[in-house]
């Protein structure tokens, strides 16, 4: 149902040229119709806006009850960080947070992951703007895994693609929950933005061929 905080966030993305439409090949080699392009957030009030979005669907799904949150580099890396700086000013939720390098360090402290350490028994979350195919996250696990004897429960996205992963009938989320018992929660769906278009009254080449992608590689 596309709700008025969807109807805010989607015309934020676009106000920020996060959400862009044209034709644009996803790390999975698909070529898409739209594309969200995090890095293309880059004011301090934009990546606020974005924190507080994350931080409210956050607080909604887990409350207090997680030990860390986690950004794989690099656009996992400012939401980690301006994510949990919200949650500690809005909500009073202080948790720590860290990322990964994409490159080992071999001097100094050493190693690829920076701010928190995990600990056995924690329970991490991990900040991410999309899932499209499951690549991503078949990256990140085995970095979190091999940290700490840690748990991952639920990860937070930007925009749930409903795309098909590496079985033509599941999606990647789906992929997801399978294989690392990871539920993926997202601000908004491709279904979402689709809805939002048709209302507009002005998107009709865009929804024709979002209509087209979504009928190969979505599962609605």
């Amino acid at each position: 149902m596309l709700t008025a905080k969807k109807k805010e966030f989607i015309e934020f993305m676009m106000s920020a040229d996060v959400l862009r439409f044209g034709e644009f090949k996803t790390k999975s080699g698909r070529l898409t119709p739209y594309f969200i392009n995090t890095g293309n957030y880059k004011t301090g009030k934009q990546i606020a806006t974005l924190a507080k979005f994350y931080a409210e669907l956050i607080k909604e799904t887990c409350g207090e009850d997680f030990d860390a949150m986690f950004g794989p580099a690099y656009k996992g890396i400012p939401l980690v960080a301006a994510t949990a700086g919200t949650l500690a000013t809005e909500y009073g939720i202080d948790k720590a947070y860290f990322f990964n390098r994409k490159e080992v360090k071999d001097h100094g402290e050493g190693g690829s992951l920076v701010g928190y350490k995990p600990v056995d028994g924690d329970r991490i979350i991990i900040i991410e703007d999309v899932i499209t195919a499951g690549t991503a996250i078949r990256e990140t696990m085995p970095i979190l895994l091999d940290s700490a004897k840690v748990t991952v429960k639920d990860m937070f996205i930007s925009v749930n693609r409903c795309e098909i992963g590496q079985n033509s009938e599941k999606t990647a989320i789906m992929e997801v929950k399978e294989e690392f018992g990871i539920n993926v929660h997202s601000i908004i769906s491709v279904m979402d933005i689709y809805e939002y278009l048709k209302e507009q009254g002005t998107y009709g080449d865009v929804l024709e061929n979002m209509k087209k992608y979504m009928d190969k590689y979505c599962i609605l």
